[in-house]
């Protein structure tokens, strides 16, 4: 695996809109209710803990006729100087997000200079939390919002890369909420039963050479690797979890409070869409087909 897979010059995210605290694509849980002012606090520590990492921040202002804005590495999935851009579903009585989709693309576009590229039919759907790309290869999982149309279209993006398509299990939105890349080459695992099934896809894909990290809860599962430093939620979110990290990971960890987009089912790295403009030459086949 190339060393500056998981190096990143530019962090995008999204500032709260107030209309988050009641409307959303995402299902409120049971019992709860966000607290804007408190949301808000929170993105501005994760804002202060990517820029610590060393990535420029840019902050998209929130729109209140987008409530999910927040949850930007929705919207874009950026891998080896290419950004596809995604094709949220419609679904029933929830808000669309097709008006987060246009600030994003110029950004890529205009403010990094990245290559853009399509979803090539209105068929496909596909969110940035379904794909996971390893440093060698891309998991796409097939779930509520991502369907094989839109995991089809990720293949033909990033045809440097071979795509493996998996499944999603309920009550899991997206793939990357109970699995997701803790270091190079290493795989953080939620323990539930429905990250175990899509897990064993995985392995049955025939892909070797990961270490595999195993934790309690599936929102300790969910982290961001990035230049080094490992991006978790707080000890108080994830007590198993953070346990966990600390025994296995030798290096850098930053621990994160998001406790607000968690009560909509959200996850850590929905909310920042990473990018590295460094272009990394490589072909290989892609798988999905």
């Amino acid at each position: 695996m190339d060393s500056t897979c998981f190096k990143y010059n530019f962090a995008l995210v999204s500032r709260v809109a107030s209309s988050f605290a009641v409307e959303s694509s995402y299902d409120l849980l049971r019992g709860q209710t966000v607290d804007i002012d408190a949301a808000r606090r929170e993105h501005e520590e994760l804002v202060d803990a990517l820029r610590r990492i060393g990535v420029d921040v840019i902050e998209l202002p929130c729109d209140e006729k987008q409530p999910d804005g927040l949850f930007v590495d929705d919207i874009a999935v950026v891998i080896n100087g290419t950004a596809l851009v995604c094709n949220p579903p419609s679904l029933p009585n929830k808000p669309s997000r097709q008006g987060e989709i246009a600030v994003v693309r110029q950004v890529l576009r205009k403010e990094i200079g990245l290559k853009i590229v399509e979803v090539d039919t209105e068929k496909a759907t596909v969110e940035g939390g379904d794909v996971l790309w390893t440093g060698r290869e891309i998991f796409v999982g097939l779930s509520t919002r991502t369907n094989l149309l839109g995991a089809q279209a990720v293949g033909k993006a990033f045809p440097e890369y071979p795509t493996v398509i998996v499944k999603v299990h309920a009550p899991a939105v997206h793939l990357k909420d109970y699995i997701s890349m803790a270091g190079p080459e290493v795989m953080s695992v939620s323990k539930t039963e429905w990250a175990q099934k899509t897990f064993q896809e995985i392995r049955n894909s025939g892909t070797v050479g990961y270490k595999y990290i195993t934790v309690d809860e599936d929102e300790a599962a969910n982290v961001i690797y990035a230049n080094g430093v490992l991006l978790h939620l707080s000890n108080d979110l994830i007590p198993k979890g953070s346990a966990v990290y600390t025994n296995k990971i030798d290096y850098p960890r930053v621990a994160v409070n998001m406790t607000e987009p968690l009560k909509r089912g959200g996850r850590l790295s929905n909310c920042v869409l990473l990018v590295n403009r460094v272009r990394h030459p490589k072909r290989i086949p892609t798988t999905a087909q």
